[in-house]
């Protein structure tokens, strides 16, 4: 994978100056890793936005089915869908105007990256915020 997408600066600034983060896969789910993310950067701070089909409430936020119905700007999309599916969420996250793309560990799609990166986007690709946020989030 190209180390561009594990960019200490790049992760620091999307951790540190990001306010919004929609996480496109978020559901009620307590035992799925995306819920865990969502929760840890709500208590740093963080506004979450779930987007999920169903719609439902998550963490005490509402929900949408796609990141074209969030009627905020998004400073950074959490991609917790499969890699054959994350292309097709950067592209919407390019569209709604988000500021970066995050895929945690094991999403990878270097193609949907250079998109993102083409359209001006910050990207972060097979990493943890959690972890990046224990490790490497002090300025």
């Amino acid at each position: 994978m190209d180390e561009r997408f594990a960019d200490q600066a790049v992760i620091r600034r999307m951790l540190w100056d990001s306010r919004t983060w929609a996480f496109v896969g978020l559901s009620d789910d307590p035992t799925r890793t995306v819920h865990g993310q969502a929760r840890l950067l709500q208590e740093r701070g963080k506004k979450i936005v779930p987007v999920h089909p169903d719609r439902a409430p998550v963490l005490g936020e509402q929900a949408y089915a796609s990141l074209a119905e969030v009627p905020e700007p998004i400073d950074v999309v959490g991609v917790y869908r499969r890699s054959a599916a994350a292309g097709e969420v950067v592209d919407a996250a390019v569209k709604a105007g988000a500021k970066g793309v995050w895929l945690p560990l094991g999403v990878i799609d270097e193609a949907a990256a250079e998109r993102a990166l083409a359209a001006g986007l910050d990207v972060v690709m097979d990493r943890c915020p959690g972890v990046e946020w224990s490790l490497r989030h002090r300025r």
